[in-house]
């Protein structure tokens, strides 16, 4: 698998348009624990690895 930090951001950001555009975005739950798991699950079925590490900025 791919690590997310790996993409570029406009890699990212496609990815993250196709998720919010998919059914599986809608979690019905406010929970961010649960929506970072359906992401993450989303992301792994497309050979992309996402962790909460991703979610900080990289260190300089």
């Amino acid at each position: 698998m791919i690590p997310w930090r790996d993409l570029s951001p406009e890699q990212q950001l496609r990815l993250r348009e196709d998720y919010n555009a998919s059914p599986d975005c809608l979690t019905g739950t406010c929970s961010l624990e649960a929506k970072l798991a359906r992401f993450t699950d989303w992301l792994a079925r497309r050979g992309v690895h996402f962790s909460e590490e991703d979610l900080r900025p990289p260190r300089t």
